[in-house]
Protein backbone atom coordinates (compact mmCIF):
# COMPACT_ATOMS: atom_id res chain seq x y z
CA UNK A 1 0.00 0.00 0.00
CA UNK A 2 2.65 2.52 1.15
CA UNK A 3 6.28 1.54 0.71
CA UNK A 4 9.26 3.31 2.29
CA UNK A 5 12.64 2.62 0.71
CA UNK A 6 16.05 4.24 0.98
CA UNK A 7 18.52 5.00 -1.78
CA UNK A 8 21.56 6.07 0.24
CA UNK A 9 20.34 9.22 2.02
CA UNK A 10 17.19 9.60 -0.11
CA UNK A 11 13.87 8.33 1.27
CA UNK A 12 11.42 7.15 -1.39
CA UNK A 13 7.77 6.93 -0.30
CA UNK A 14 5.75 5.05 -2.88
CA UNK A 15 1.94 4.90 -3.01
CA UNK A 16 0.94 1.45 -4.25
CA UNK A 17 -2.81 1.19 -4.83
CA UNK A 18 -2.87 0.78 -8.63
CA UNK A 19 -6.37 -0.65 -8.63
CA UNK A 20 -7.59 2.79 -7.48
CA UNK A 21 -5.03 4.86 -9.43
CA UNK A 22 -3.33 5.33 -6.04
CA UNK A 23 -6.34 7.05 -4.47
CA UNK A 24 -6.01 6.99 -0.69
CA UNK A 25 -8.41 5.59 1.90
CA UNK A 26 -8.05 6.15 5.65
CA UNK A 27 -5.77 3.14 6.07
CA UNK A 28 -3.46 4.44 3.36
CA UNK A 29 -3.40 7.95 4.88
CA UNK A 30 -2.41 6.40 8.22
CA UNK A 31 0.33 4.36 6.55
CA UNK A 32 1.61 7.39 4.65
CA UNK A 33 1.72 9.39 7.88
CA UNK A 34 3.65 6.58 9.58
CA UNK A 35 6.20 6.62 6.75
CA UNK A 36 6.58 10.41 6.91
CA UNK A 37 6.93 10.58 10.70
CA UNK A 38 9.44 7.71 10.74
CA UNK A 39 12.02 9.63 8.71
CA UNK A 40 13.47 11.79 11.47
CA UNK A 41 17.17 12.31 10.78
CA UNK A 42 17.50 9.22 8.58
CA UNK A 43 17.32 11.05 5.22
CA UNK A 44 18.59 14.20 3.53
CA UNK A 45 15.62 14.42 1.13
CA UNK A 46 12.39 12.55 0.44
CA UNK A 47 10.68 11.69 -2.85
CA UNK A 48 6.97 10.81 -2.97
CA UNK A 49 5.72 8.93 -6.02
CA UNK A 50 3.00 6.55 -7.17
CA UNK A 51 2.91 3.27 -9.04
CA UNK A 52 1.55 2.11 -12.39
CA UNK A 53 1.71 5.49 -14.09
CA UNK A 54 -0.23 7.59 -11.57
CA UNK A 55 0.76 9.81 -8.65
CA UNK A 56 -2.52 9.92 -6.69
CA UNK A 57 -6.03 10.20 -8.13
CA UNK A 58 -7.40 11.67 -4.89
CA UNK A 59 -9.35 10.29 -1.95
CA UNK A 60 -10.88 6.85 -2.38
CA UNK A 61 -14.53 7.90 -2.51
CA UNK A 62 -15.71 4.29 -2.33
CA UNK A 63 -14.65 4.30 1.34
CA UNK A 64 -14.84 7.97 2.33
CA UNK A 65 -17.39 8.38 5.12
CA UNK A 66 -17.12 11.54 7.22
CA UNK A 67 -14.95 14.34 8.56
CA UNK A 68 -12.73 11.85 10.43
CA UNK A 69 -10.91 11.26 7.16
CA UNK A 70 -10.32 14.96 6.48
CA UNK A 71 -9.08 15.59 10.02
CA UNK A 72 -6.62 12.70 9.82
CA UNK A 73 -5.50 13.86 6.38
CA UNK A 74 -4.78 17.33 7.79
CA UNK A 75 -2.48 15.82 10.44
CA UNK A 76 -0.58 13.82 7.83
CA UNK A 77 -0.15 16.85 5.56
CA UNK A 78 1.09 18.95 8.48
CA UNK A 79 3.70 16.29 9.29
CA UNK A 80 4.80 16.27 5.65
CA UNK A 81 5.13 20.06 5.52
CA UNK A 82 7.02 20.15 8.83
CA UNK A 83 9.71 17.66 7.78
CA UNK A 84 13.06 19.49 8.10
CA UNK A 85 14.26 17.92 4.84
CA UNK A 86 13.21 18.91 1.30
CA UNK A 87 10.39 16.86 -0.16
CA UNK A 88 9.87 16.23 -3.87
CA UNK A 89 6.63 15.09 -5.50
CA UNK A 90 7.48 12.93 -8.53
CA UNK A 91 4.20 13.22 -10.43
CA UNK A 92 2.91 11.17 -13.32
CA UNK A 93 -0.61 10.60 -14.64
CA UNK A 94 -3.41 11.59 -12.27
CA UNK A 95 -2.73 14.17 -9.59
CA UNK A 96 -6.23 15.06 -8.45
CA UNK A 97 -7.88 16.25 -5.25
CA UNK A 98 -5.96 14.65 -2.39
CA UNK A 99 -3.10 14.05 -4.81
CA UNK A 100 -2.93 17.81 -5.29
CA UNK A 101 -2.87 18.26 -1.53
CA UNK A 102 0.15 15.94 -1.35
CA UNK A 103 1.80 17.83 -4.21
CA UNK A 104 1.29 21.28 -2.67
CA UNK A 105 2.58 19.98 0.68
CA UNK A 106 5.89 19.10 -0.97
CA UNK A 107 8.66 21.61 -1.56
CA UNK A 108 9.38 20.73 -5.20
CA UNK A 109 7.26 19.17 -7.95
CA UNK A 110 8.65 17.26 -10.93
CA UNK A 111 6.16 15.93 -13.46
CA UNK A 112 6.07 13.73 -16.53
CA UNK A 113 4.47 14.99 -19.74
CA UNK A 114 1.31 12.94 -19.09
CA UNK A 115 0.64 14.47 -15.64
CA UNK A 116 -2.80 16.00 -15.09
CA UNK A 117 -3.77 18.32 -12.23
CA UNK A 118 -7.24 19.08 -10.86
CA UNK A 119 -9.13 19.97 -7.69
CA UNK A 120 -12.57 18.66 -8.74
CA UNK A 121 -14.39 19.33 -5.46
CA UNK A 122 -17.31 21.03 -7.21
CA UNK A 123 -18.00 17.80 -9.12
CA UNK A 124 -18.40 15.91 -5.85
CA UNK A 125 -20.09 18.36 -3.50
CA UNK A 126 -17.19 18.62 -1.04
CA UNK A 127 -14.48 21.16 -0.19
CA UNK A 128 -10.77 21.22 0.55
CA UNK A 129 -9.52 22.99 3.66
CA UNK A 130 -8.35 26.60 3.62
CA UNK A 131 -4.69 25.64 3.94
CA UNK A 132 -4.97 23.84 0.59
CA UNK A 133 -6.47 26.92 -1.06
CA UNK A 134 -3.67 29.11 0.28
CA UNK A 135 -1.02 26.72 -1.04
CA UNK A 136 -2.73 26.50 -4.43
CA UNK A 137 -2.77 30.30 -4.74
CA UNK A 138 0.87 30.54 -3.63
CA UNK A 139 2.01 27.94 -6.17
CA UNK A 140 -0.33 28.53 -9.13
CA UNK A 141 -1.32 32.18 -8.68
CA UNK A 142 -4.80 33.53 -7.94
CA UNK A 143 -6.21 33.23 -11.45
CA UNK A 144 -5.18 29.63 -12.11
CA UNK A 145 -6.15 28.52 -8.59
CA UNK A 146 -9.61 30.05 -8.94
CA UNK A 147 -10.01 28.48 -12.37
CA UNK A 148 -9.14 25.03 -11.04
CA UNK A 149 -11.29 25.12 -7.92
CA UNK A 150 -14.33 26.99 -9.22
CA UNK A 151 -14.60 25.30 -12.64
CA UNK A 152 -13.02 21.91 -11.85
CA UNK A 153 -10.60 22.55 -14.74
CA UNK A 154 -7.95 19.94 -15.52
CA UNK A 155 -4.48 21.34 -16.26
CA UNK A 156 -1.72 19.40 -17.99
CA UNK A 157 2.00 19.19 -17.28
CA UNK A 158 2.81 22.04 -19.66
CA UNK A 159 0.27 24.26 -17.87
CA UNK A 160 1.73 23.34 -14.49
CA UNK A 161 5.27 24.11 -15.65
CA UNK A 162 4.29 27.38 -17.35
CA UNK A 163 2.48 28.59 -14.23
CA UNK A 164 5.35 27.68 -11.89
CA UNK A 165 3.61 24.84 -10.06
CA UNK A 166 5.96 22.26 -11.62
CA UNK A 167 9.64 23.07 -11.27
CA UNK A 168 10.94 20.49 -13.75
CA UNK A 169 9.46 18.25 -16.42
CA UNK A 170 10.87 14.76 -16.06
CA UNK A 171 10.54 11.28 -14.64
CA UNK A 172 11.20 9.69 -11.25
CA UNK A 173 14.86 9.53 -12.31
CA UNK A 174 14.82 13.33 -12.65
CA UNK A 175 13.34 13.63 -9.16
CA UNK A 176 15.97 11.28 -7.74
CA UNK A 177 18.76 13.28 -9.40
CA UNK A 178 17.37 16.46 -7.82
CA UNK A 179 17.15 14.73 -4.44
CA UNK A 180 20.77 13.57 -4.70
CA UNK A 181 21.87 17.11 -5.53
CA UNK A 182 20.01 18.36 -2.46
CA UNK A 183 21.56 15.62 -0.31
CA UNK A 184 25.02 17.02 -1.07
CA UNK A 185 24.14 20.42 0.38
CA UNK A 186 24.36 21.69 3.96
CA UNK A 187 21.52 20.11 6.02
CA UNK A 188 21.30 22.83 8.67
CA UNK A 189 21.16 25.56 6.04
CA UNK A 190 18.40 23.72 4.19
CA UNK A 191 16.40 23.00 7.35
CA UNK A 192 16.62 26.63 8.46
CA UNK A 193 15.69 27.95 5.04
CA UNK A 194 12.73 25.59 4.81
CA UNK A 195 11.54 26.71 8.23
CA UNK A 196 11.74 30.34 7.12
CA UNK A 197 9.84 29.61 3.90
CA UNK A 198 7.10 27.82 5.86
CA UNK A 199 6.75 30.84 8.15
CA UNK A 200 5.72 32.89 5.10
CA UNK A 201 2.45 30.94 4.97
CA UNK A 202 -0.06 33.39 6.55
CA UNK A 203 -2.08 32.35 9.56
CA UNK A 204 -5.53 33.86 9.10
CA UNK A 205 -8.92 33.60 10.75
CA UNK A 206 -10.75 30.91 8.78
CA UNK A 207 -13.78 30.38 11.05
CA UNK A 208 -16.32 31.27 8.34
CA UNK A 209 -14.61 29.02 5.79
CA UNK A 210 -14.41 26.15 8.28
CA UNK A 211 -18.16 26.45 8.89
CA UNK A 212 -18.80 26.26 5.13
CA UNK A 213 -16.38 23.32 4.91
CA UNK A 214 -18.27 21.32 7.53
CA UNK A 215 -21.62 22.20 5.95
CA UNK A 216 -20.44 20.84 2.59
CA UNK A 217 -19.09 17.66 4.15
CA UNK A 218 -22.45 17.01 5.86
CA UNK A 219 -24.62 17.97 2.88
CA UNK A 220 -27.08 16.04 0.77
CA UNK A 221 -25.06 17.19 -2.24
CA UNK A 222 -22.03 15.26 -1.02
CA UNK A 223 -24.15 12.12 -0.72
CA UNK A 224 -25.42 12.71 -4.26
CA UNK A 225 -21.86 13.26 -5.46
CA UNK A 226 -20.79 9.95 -3.95
CA UNK A 227 -23.73 8.08 -5.45
CA UNK A 228 -23.13 9.60 -8.86
CA UNK A 229 -19.44 8.69 -8.67
CA UNK A 230 -20.25 5.09 -7.75
CA UNK A 231 -22.92 4.85 -10.46
CA UNK A 232 -20.71 6.54 -13.09
CA UNK A 233 -23.25 9.26 -13.90
CA UNK A 234 -23.44 13.03 -13.68
CA UNK A 235 -24.57 14.28 -10.26
CA UNK A 236 -27.78 16.29 -9.79
CA UNK A 237 -26.96 18.82 -7.09
CA UNK A 238 -29.69 20.62 -5.11
CA UNK A 239 -27.62 23.04 -3.01
CA UNK A 240 -28.68 21.36 0.24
Amino acid sequence: MIHLEFDDSIAVIRIDRPERRNALNLEAVEALDAAVTSLGDTARAAVICGTDGHFCAGADLTELEDLTFTHRLRVMLDHLVDLPIPTIAAISGSCMGLGMQLAVACDIRIATDDARFAVPVAKLGLMVDHWTLRRLVALFGHGAARHMVLSAAVLDAADGHRLGFVQELGSLDTAMATARRIASLAPLSIAGSKLGLNLLDPRVDTAAYEAAFETAWRSADLEEGRRAFAERRSPRFSGR
